[in-house]
Order: C-alpha cells, then sequence, then structure tokens
C-alpha cells in the first residue's frame, strides 16, 4: 500500500519473531498497537503475541535509525509501503522502537548483547549511547551485584565484544573483572574466563586483590583447569604460563612460595620468590638504596587502588616501611624519585654507632589516601615497626575500620594505645599472640624466673613525629570506638593495660582475653562493670572468677566493693543476660556456686564452652537458654542426665564437645536435680541429639559406641568435625560405615580406636573432602596400603603410635599421595637422617612438623629440615642424638616465622643446647627442652644384664612476651 505525504504519516511495522515456536492460540497470533500511547502498552500481554503490528511515526524513524532511513528515505521499493516486515525476537524489537520514541530502557546482563546487536543491526546510535553509558556505569560499581553483572554474563559480552571487534566493550569488561577481581575468583565458572580477558585484567592498572596470594592462588587454578583448553590452543604453553609472571613474587607470603616450591607449574617462580623475600629481610635502612636502584618499581608496590576494601599482608616477614611508602605514592617517575631523594637524605644522617636508625619523613612525600580501605592484617611482618606503620594508615588510610597484628610480640600495649589515638576510626583490632604453654593449673613448677627484655636501642625506621605517651590517660571520649579487641596470650598484658580499655574502651562488644594469665579476678570484673554493652567474652586459661561472676549477674554497673554483691538475686537486666558468645575454659577460679548462678542468667547464649572447669550438674541445668550453637563441656563430671536436659531446650546445636566426661555414661549419683529424671538412660541423649539436632561439629569419648552412633544418625548427616576420644568404642563396622552415616566430613580424629587397612582405605577412597586426619594411639594392623591413594585435599595429618613400621620409602610415597600437607605428626617409626630431605622436598610448605621416636632421623644432625623455611611449630624429640648446640638459634635464622621449638636433652650432640637471647630469637614465643633421666629396664630372665630407658624427668620452658623473657621447670613432659 502506497503511503501519502505529510509529516506526520505513519508507517506499520509487522514484527515476528523467527525464532518463535510456541503454539498460541488463533486470537493470540498479533496484535496492533501504537507509539503514541506508549504509556498505556500491556507490555507482558504484549509479549504473549506472536505477530505485532506498531503504527509509528515514520519520519521519527527515519531520524534516530540509519536502517529505516535508508529503508524510508531512500529508492527501495519500501520506501513507498506503509507496512513493513521484520523478522527479529520480539521483546528485543520492542525495545528498540521503545528506544527511538524516546523511552529509557531497563538494561540488564542479560539483554545487554541482544539489544547491542539490535542497536548496531538498526542503526540506532541512541540505544548504541544508552547501551555503552550503562555499562560504563556497571564498570564504576564498587558492588558486582548493584547493577547484576554476574560472570557468566561477563565473558558472554566479552567475547560479544571480541567478536565485533569492539575496543570500548572488551576494555569495560576488562576493568569490571579488575575491580571485582576477589569476587570473580570465587565463583565456580572463574575457570571458564577466557585468557585475553583474563590477561587484560590482571594488567589492568585497577586490579583490585586483598594480597598478592590470592592472585596467584586465581591463576593457578585458572592454569589447572584449563589444560585442555592449552593443548588445544594454538598458543604455546610458554605463553599461557607467562600469565603467571604478572604476579608481584617479592610480595608474596612465605609459607605460600615455600610450598609452592613443589609445584610443577609455579615452582621456578616460588624459589624466585623466596629468594626475594629473603633479600628483602636482609636489607638494612641504609642498603634499601640499593633495593631501589634506578629501574621500575613497580614488582614492589602492594597493590592499592580506589576501590581497594582490604590490604591482607599477613606472613610476609619482608614487608619494610619502604615498601609500604612505596606503595603509597603515585606510580611515576617522579614519586620514584622523590623516595630515593628521602631515603638518601636520611642515609646521611644515619647513625654508624648501631647501624639501625633511618629517619624517614613521610610528610615530604606526595602520599595517596585509600579512603575505601577498611581492613589491614600485618600478621606476622617482623620487619616492620609499628609505630611507623600505624603512622602510614592514619595518612594514607583515613577510614580504617580492623586492624590485626597477630605473632607480633614487638605489638605492645603502648603501641596498642598510639594504634587508638592515630585511627580513631578504628573498631576491631587482633593483636592475638601464642598461648603460653605453662596455662594449666595441674603443672608442678620446680622453679621459675624472669628477665626483662633488653629494648633495641633504635628502630629500624621511624617517623619523624614521634608520639608521647604522657598524654594517654588525659584523652577524651574520643578513644571509645572500640568494639571489637582480641588480646589472646597476651602474658603481658596485666592490670594497669585492663583499666586503660576499661576506660577509653567503654563501647566493647567482643573482648578475647584468652590466656591473659597476669590479669586479676578483680580487675576483670572492674572492666565487666564498665563495659555495659559486652556481648562476647573469652576468657579461657585466665583468673577469672567469683568477682567476674558477680559483676556479670549484678543488675547495673557499679564499682562499689564487689564483695557487698551477693549470689541468689537474678536480675533480669544483668549483663549476664545479654551475653551471648562465653567462653572459660580452664577457668578453675569460678567455684560451683558461681557457675549455677552465671549459668542461670545467660539465656541468650549461642556459645559457651566451659571445658575443664568445676562444671557440674546443678550448675549446667540451671541454664535456662534455649539458642546455643556451641556447646563445650569437655573435661568436666558432668552426667548425660545433665547434657540431655540441655539438649532438649537447644534444638539449634550446631557444635558439641562433650570429650573426656568420664560420668557422661555412669550410673547416676543418688542425689538427683528435680530437673532430671530418675528415669534417664545413657541412650536418650543420644537419640535426643537426633531428633532434634544437626550437627557440623561433635567430640564424643565416654559411651560412644555403635548403637549410640546409629540414634545420632539423622543428627549427623551434615558433620564436618569428627573426634572420638578415650572411652568411645567404635567397632569397625561403624567406621567403616562413617562415609555414608557423614558423607561431609573434613575432619576426622579417632584416639584408642581399632582401625585396618580396609576401614582406613574406604574413608579416604570416599571421603574425598577430608582435610585433617589423625589417628593416635589406635589398635589394629595397618600397612602403608592404607595411604596408597591420592589425597590431595589433605593438609593435616596426624600417625600417633600407628605406623611403627614407617620408613623412608613409605615416607616418599606419603609425599607423593598427600603433595598438600601443611601439618606432619609422627609419632613412632624407622626413618633415618635421609627422611630429612624427604620431607623438605615433598612438602616444602609445611608450617608444623612434630616427630619423635622416629628411629634416627636426627642422628646425623640436622641440615635439610632447614629447607621447611616456613615452619611455625617444630617438635623434635627422641629421633638420635646428632642435633647441634646451636640448633635452636639457627632455625631462629632460617625459619624467620618459627614461633615454637621443643626439644629433648637426649638429641643434643653435646648434651645441651645454646638458648637465643632476644635479638637472636626472631619469631620464637616458647622453647621447651624436655629432659630425661636414665632407669634401669629388666629385658628378661635369659639375659644377663639390663639396659637403661630414658625416663621423663623435668621440661625447661623459656617463653617471650613484649617486655620480658620467663625461665621455667617443671616436672611434666610438655
Amino acid at each position: 500500500m502506497a503511503s501519502s505525504s505529510g509529516d506526520d504519516e505513519f508507517v506499520v511495522l509487522v514484527c515476528s519473531d523467527p525464532n518463535n515456536q510456541i503454539e498460541t492460540d488463533i486470537s493470540n497470533e498479533e496484535i496492533f498497537i501504537s507509539t503514541t500511547d506508549f504509556s498505556t502498552w500491556d507490555y507482558p500481554s504484549t509479549l504473549s503475541f506472536s505477530t505485532f503490528k506498531i503504527q509509528a511515526h515514520r519520519n521519527r524513524l527515519i531520524e534516530e535509525s540509519s536502517y529505516f532511513r535508508g529503508l524510508l528515505s531512500g529508492s527501495f521499493s519500501e520506501s513507498c509501503l506503509d507496512y513493513i516486515s521484520i523478522q527479529w525476537q520480539s521483546e528485543t524489537f520492542l525495545n528498540v522502537v521503545r528506544c527511538i520514541f524516546g523511552f529509557r530502557l531497563d538494561i540488564t546482563s542479560k539483554n545487554f548483547i541482544p539489544l547491542f546487536q539490535a542497536a548496531l543491526y538498526f542503526g540506532v546510535e541512541m540505544l548504541l549511547m544508552q547501551l555503552k553509558s550503562w555499562l560504563s556505569e556497571a564498570s564504576l560499581s564498587k558492588d558486582p551485584g548493584l547493577f547484576q553483572i554476574q560472570l557468566e554474563d561477563l565473558i558472554d559480552i566479552w567475547d560479544f565484544g571480541l567478536e565485533l571487534d569492539n575496543g570500548f566493550v572488551q576494555e569495560i569488561c576488562a576493568s569490571y573483572l579488575a575491580r571485582n577481581f576477589m569476587w570473580a575468583m570465587s565463583n565456580k565458572i572463574f575457570k571458564d574466563t577466557p585468557y585475553e580477558l583474563l590477561l587484560l585484567c590482571i594488567k589492568h592498572p585497577h586490579l583490585t586483590i586483598d594480597g598478592e596470594k590470592h592472585l596467584s592462588d586465581a591463576l593457578l587454578i585458572w592454569l589447572h583447569s584449563n589444560t585442555e583448553q592449552l593443548e588445544r590452543s594454538s598458543k604455546t604453553e610458554c605463553e599461557f604460563f607467562d600469565i603467571l609472571k604478572q604476579i608481584r613474587i617479592s610480595l608474596l607470603p612465605l609459607w605460600f612460595a615455600a610450598g609452592k616450591r613443589s609445584s610443577i607449574s609455579f615452582s621456578e617462580l616460588a624459589n624466585e620468590s623466596v629468594d626475594s623475600i629473603f633479600k628483602l629481610m636482609k636489607v638494612t635502612p641504609k642498603g634499601s638504596m640499593n633495593v631501589l636502584g634506578d629501574g621500575d618499581l613497580s614488582h614492589l608496590r602492594i597493590r592499592l587502588t580506589k576501590y581497594s576494601k582490604k590490604v591482607d599482608l599477613s606472613g610476609c616477614p619482608q614487608i619494610t616501611p619502604m615498601i609500604l611508602l612505596l606503595s603509597f605514592l603515585p606510580n611515576n617517575h617522579n614519586s620514584y624519585l622523590a623516595l630515593r631523594k628521602t631515603i638518601k637524605e636520611s642515609a646521611s644522617n644515619f647513625e654508624q654507632a648501631d647501624g639501625s636508625k633511618c629517619q624517614i619523613t613521610q610528610s615530604l612525600l606526595p602520599t595517596l589516601s585509600f579512603e575505601a580501605v577498611l581492613e589491614v592484617d600485618i600478621s606476622g611482618c617482623l620487619k616492620l615497626p609499628l609505630e611507623d606503620a600505624i603512622d602510614y594508615f592514619s595518612n594514607s588510610f583515613p577510614f580504617l575500620r580492623r586492624v590485626k597484628a597477630a605473632y607480633l610480640l614487638n605489638f605492645k600495649m603502648t603501641t596498642l594505645y598510639r594504634l587508638i589515638q592515630k585511627c580513631s576510626l578504628v573498631s576491631e583490632v587482633d593483636i592475638t599472640v601464642d598461648v603460653n604453654p605453662l596455662i594449666s593449673s595441674q603443672l608442678s613448677v620446680i622453679s621459675s624466673s624472669s628477665a626483662v627484655i633488653s629494648v633495641a636501642p633504635n628502630r629500624a625506621y621511624f617517623v619523624g613525629d614521634k608520639f608521647s605517651m604522657t598524654s594517654l590517660y588525659h584523652l577524651g571520649p574520643s578513644l571509645s570506638n572500640i568494639t571489637k579487641l582480641t588480646l589472646e596470650g597476651r602474658s603481658d598484658v596485666c592490670d594497669s593495660h585492663i583499666q586503660y580499655i576499661s576506660k577509653f574502651c567503654a563501647s566493647l562488644c567482643y573482648l578475647n582475653l584468652k590466656g591473659c594469665i597476669s590479669v586479676t579476678d578483680v580487675c576483670m570484673a572492674n572492666l565487666i562493670r564498665r563495659c555495659t554493652k559486652l556481648q562476647s567474652l573469652l576468657v579461657c586459661h585466665t583468673s577469672f572468677g567469683m568477682n567476674s561472676v558477680l559483676a556479670l549477674c549484678n543488675a547495673s554497673p557499679s564499682f562499689s566493693n564487689s564483695q557487698s554483691a551477693q549470689f541468689g538475686k537474678r536480675p533480669l537486666d544483668s549483663l549476664a543476660s545479654n551475653l551471648q558468645l562465653l567462653h572459660m575454659g580452664g577457668c578453675k577460679c569460678a567455684d560451683e556456686a558461681s557457675l549455677l548462678e552465671l549459668l542461670s542468667q545467660t539465656q541468650m547464649l549461642k556459645s559457651l564452652c566451659l571445658r575443664d572447669t568445676n562444671l557440674v550438674d546443678s550448675a549446667l541445668c540451671s541454664f535456662s537458654g534455649s539458642l546455643l550453637e556451641v556447646l563445650d563441656v569437655s573435661n568436666t563430671m558432668i552426667s548425660g542426665a545433665a547434657l540431655h536436659h540441655v539438649v532438649c531446650t537447644n534444638p539449634g546445636l550446631k557444635c558439641l564437645n562433650a570429650r573426656g566426661c568420664k560420668n557422661l555414661f555412669q550410673p547416676e549419683n543418688t542425689k538427683k536435680e528435680a530437673k532430671i529424671s530418675s528415669s534417664y538412660s545413657c541412650e536418650e541423649l543420644f537419640i535426643e541429639l537426633g531428633r532434634t539436632c544437626r550437627l557440623e561439629e561433635i567430640a564424643l569419648g565416654w559411651g560412644l559406641s555403635y548403637f549410640s552412633l546409629q540414634a545420632l544418625k539423622p543428627a549427623i548427616l551434615s558433620l564436618r568435625v569428627m573426634t572420638v576420644g578415650l572411652g568411645g568404642t567404635l567397632p569397625e563396622d561403624s567406621l567403616r560405615l562413617l562415609p555414608t552415616t557423614c558423607p561431609l566430613l573434613e575432619s576426622l580424629v579417632l584416639y584408642f580406636q581399632v582401625i585396618s587397612d580396609c576401614m582406613i582405605i574406604n574413608i579416604l577412597t570416599s571421603l574425598r573432602q577430608l582435610q585433617t586426619l589423625a589417628l593416635c594411639y589406635c589398635l589394629g594392623d595397618i600397612s602403608v596400603s592404607s595411604f596408597n591413594l591420592s589425597m590431595p585435599n589433605l593438609r593435616i595429618l596426624k600417625l600417633e603410635r600407628v605406623t611403627p613400621w614407617m620408613t623412608n620409602n613409605d615416607l616418599v610415597l606419603l609425599t607423593r599421595n598427600c603433595a598438600n600437607l601443611v601439618e606432619l605428626s609422627l609419632l613412632g617409626s624407622k626413618l633415618n637422617s635421609d627422611a630429612q630431605c624427604i620431607i623438605s622436598h615433598g612438602w616444602p610448605g609445611l608450617i608444623s612438623l612434630h616427630l619423635e621416636d622416629c628411629g634416627e632421623v636426627t642422628e646425623n644432625g640436622v641440615s635439610s629440615l632447614f629447607n621447611c623455611i616456613a615452619l611455625e611449630n617444630l617438635l623434635l624429640r627422641h629421633n638420635g642424638s646428632g642435633i647441634q648446640r646451636n640448633f635452636i638459634l639457627e632455625a631462629a635464622s632460617k625459619m624467620p616465622m618459627l614461633r615454637q621449638v621443643a626439644l629433648d636433652v637426649c638429641d643434643a650432640k653435646e648434651g645441651d643446647f645454646d638458648l637465643p637471647d632476644d635479638a637472636d630469637r626472631y619469631s620464637l614465643r616458647s622453647v621447651k627442652i624436655a629432659r630425661c633421666k636414665s632407669t634401669r629396664c629388666n629385658v628378661g630372665s635369659h639375659f644377663a644384664d639390663t639396659t637403661r630407658k630414658p625416663v621423663h624427668r623435668e621440661t625447661l620452658v623459656l617463653v617471650w612476651n613484649s617486655t620480658n623473657v620467663v625461665r621455667t621447670v617443671v616436672k611434666e613432659r610438655l
């Protein structure tokens, strides 16, 4: 039909979807709509028709679409028609028409590609601009969920841009992936990311990662998953593995780099990384000029962008103030020159007397501010002077909220005060160290002495503006932002420090004082009264006792003498009634009466640890809460009836530890609580657990049997951690059924159980998610065939008194099948000195190694084990008397992360060991040296002589903290 002339003449677009195969009712075959009444369209209803006719202004189509411009105003025959047929996907074309007539579209990652294709085909520049604008805004988002671009959609958009050779789309995709890399790498389909996109992403200046380790992990996972693609690709293997060269290997954690030395694809870079880390650790302030050199310094820059939220430097002993400053400067040549000049000027004033002082004034450098950074982790950064780091953080991370600086003994309480003052917005601080090994109240101390640690004359670096402590106790309420404070293991924390915290950190909601043995009960009670917002309190192995319990049970904060308070009154608004987490394991100072009063007022608790306390049935039965998710009553005197009472009222229980409870399934005492039924049987507890709970972790001993495990079945289908201790008796049939009963197990620990090759093989074959396996003092015959299968997910392996047959060849087999171990404990075997090389070569990334009664491993001294440079915990006892006298000093210097060492004088080549002073200890927190005595052992009437057997005599324990070193001799073997 010919059209008539006129500005307002219409044309009818007849659109049908060529891909629409859905059969529709005849009445729904087509619909007639007009662009003049878009606002009245029933959009979902319109899309239900197989064909729709759109009456549209001819001139508008010509103006906004090059396709219709050529069709309607050119020499084509269609230019004279009133009806034009369009074959296109219905919803997409309808959106194209809406855009042409001025409507803003709802663009998503799902419709981006079809809209872009249509915009290009119909030549709608307005739509192309909308699509590009949307993609740009999405890429600038800090939240990947804001525009809902999922990774699979991003990959599709990238492939589409690559097909069109559209550089804009490719750049936007790479930018988006770079800014949200931490989110993307955790996605299951990250492995499907195209090589070109991944390479462009990691080279992008906005690549945002928490730490270099995360980038390395992501790239190794990608390479492992794309082995077949690598084989089919025209690219050479070197081209693919070149992507690993983008990793800044000098900034990797030491433990990570050490562990990857056994990786086929990463071993070369891992060795380079280890060498670089040790070189940086040896650099003096004056020598930093040589490190900076005259070239590009990008390989030493921590990746920081305006999108960075977390900076994870944990496990990086090589991080120095120079690296921090370099990372805070603009990435250009002038900034490098400024840093070199500043260090050079500082070095000219270098104090040669001790060779350790170099002042770097940050104010002279053009440092940047990263306002998005909320969290910093510098745990194990041994070369980083904390005062300097705090100053740098206060300038470059103005909105810092969380700081973790674990395992740094030089983090003193004065350092904490400085952090609170300089970084006033910080609300969470974690300065954990290893808990003192002498925390048990059962130890028999022979002698004890302490010495003050000599303070180094000068720090390696320090910032120009010194911090004065004289004003600490005169500061105002600005120091009240700390809500979560972890001081675990800090034996140097004393009452005066707690008084400061209680005065200036009154907003505390979470406090961890585990192992703070120098803090008194009275001082803790005063803190509890001041910090009325406390919801989580961890005081395991402290003096927490009756005074603290009274403070928790008191109705309102009071600073009067706690002796005036009495048990028995139960106010509704006590501090205890607000607690959600209470861990007081090992606190023997709280008697039965105080525990009863405390538990009667903690109805909001979700996590409760009463391990190794004076807990009895009456106290446990007084607990009235119903929200418990975690309960630890191990090594207490409670009965099964009392535990059954708590389980009945807490159906949300997820973690239960009742190991070591000898009365759990013994006949009940004659005196009963009214709340406990006199007809209770031991099986009722397991039946109730199976009926009401869905456990994720369980640890049991006495009373656990085949029948109780059967009753537990419904509760342990989602179990991840299982420990069977002394007193538990699981026959082989029960253990063989574990993979089907608990298919999600990640950790299995068995003590004193009967095991066999068949059972072990079944467990290791079926539980492919198993990460921890401990077989300790078990009975039965197992052989090396139990471990003759690949276990790539296993991270922790403990074989104690179960493999007396193990030789070096068996150990080689273990290294092949358990290639990713980070913790190994062997007790009782037939290894020789070559085992050191097998261990260090097979598991170079070990962080914990225990070898005891393992033949002649140390008969010729210790050498190859020093290659396990990431070790943090090392025990060598009764493995051969060849360990050199200076072993502890040498180990501390060659294993810079080593914190705990345990030896036996029996193994000392010269009969003793040199002990480190503060300057030589590096990261050492504790050293334990056991001493044995020989006793005559009659080997039988057929022999005329007797042999001498070593029997433990005493243990020397040295423990360092930030202020002193404590030397203690105890009778027990630690």
